[in-house]
């Protein structure tokens, strides 16, 4: 099986969705002379033209207005922001259009769209260019929010957002891009809404998604040398959520730790620890733990960073407090 780079296999998913139905067009800042910003888009101007890949002026408002008003009237548009921090400016129109249409209009109208590009932290990027929004926008109604975490998940739920009739967020990751993987050749596409287990195991479940699945699999690594056996779940999506995976494997294991990015308050390890204790309490052996991104702006240091996000530390310790491994 060939090798891609996270950026390439979502280049190629664009691509072959582009050149099978002519009514999807990417917009954005950058995505057509440049090349796009982190190089998702490069060449795709040669081969689909001006009037399909659409470098707009920096006014997210504008131009995620226009792809709302353009997948009413029967496009598909393929929105990117160069980071959903500037999303904000435009999250009026992706909340109260995009994904209220269909409601509101009785069903005269959808909006098939995806909106896509980096969450999160990046580096030494500081408090405003950092922010993971992936459970503000799996708080609303209408959306669809998928957070890939591998370069073939990352092409296979693409190419099912672009072809999906409701408008999706698709988040990803600066860090990411230029992470290696093997990718399917062909058609193949993966569901929205199915989660994945990346590494069995029977002592304890942890749970995580989008690029801090490096640390949930980092931790279950190093656990292995331990003696302790973990499951790790890739989410893919968090709207829909599914529910379904998570409860079976803790049934198993009858311990979780949730691994994100986010903040902790409202998010979606919140939503996770919410459903198993209702729907599996009785199998859990101890509490279940989160961790999460410090309830802090976050900062510019180094050193800083590295204290405030999820680390392999952090979960090793959270899975042994579950273990009770007093050690």
């Amino acid at each position: 099986m060939r090798t891609l780079e996270f950026r390439e296999a979502l280049r190629e998913a664009l691509s072959e969705e582009m050149r099978k139905d002519e009514k999807i067009f990417l917009i954005g800042e950058e995505v057509a002379e440049y090349n796009g910003a982190y190089k998702v888009s490069k060449g795709m101007l040669a081969e689909f033209g001006e009037k399909r890949i659409i470098d707009t002026p920096i006014a997210e408002l504008g131009f995620a207005g226009i792809a709302v008003g353009a997948a009413m009237n029967g496009l598909r548009p393929i929105v990117e922001f160069m980071t959903f921090n500037f999303s904000l400016v435009a999250i009026d129109q992706i909340i109260n259009s995009a994904a209220k249409m269909m409601s509101m209009s009785g069903g005269q109208f959808s909006c098939p769209m995806v909106f896509r590009g980096p969450t999160a932290s990046a580096g030494m990027l500081s408090s405003q260019h950092s922010q993971a929004f992936e459970n503000w926008y799996a708080n609303c109604p209408g959306l669809k929010v998928v957070v890939p975490s591998i370069p073939s998940d990352a092409k296979g739920l693409l190419k099912s957002a672009i072809r999906d009739n409701d408008p999706v967020i698709f988040m990803e990751s600066e860090q990411m891009y230029g992470d290696k993987g093997e990718v399917p050749e062909g058609e193949y596409l993966i569901p929205i809404g199915v989660a994945d287990i990346k590494r069995e195991g029977k002592d304890v479940t942890i749970v995580s998604f989008g690029k801090i699945m490096k640390q949930a699999l980092g931790a279950a690594a190093e656990l292995e040398k331990e003696g302790i056996s973990a499951e790790v779940i890739d989410l893919r999506t968090v709207r829909p959520i599914d529910y379904d995976t998570v409860i079976a494997s803790v049934k198993k294991t009858n311990r979780l730790v949730i691994v994100e990015e986010a903040w902790p308050l409202a998010s979606i390890s919140s939503e996770i620890a919410f459903k198993v204790q209702k729907d599996a309490f009785d199998y859990l052996d101890a509490p279940v733990l989160r961790v999460t991104a410090a309830d802090v702006p976050l900062p510019y240091a180094p050193t800083l960073i590295d204290a405030s996000l999820p680390n392999v530390a952090r979960v090793v310790k959270a899975v042994k407090e579950v273990m009770y491994v007093r050690k």
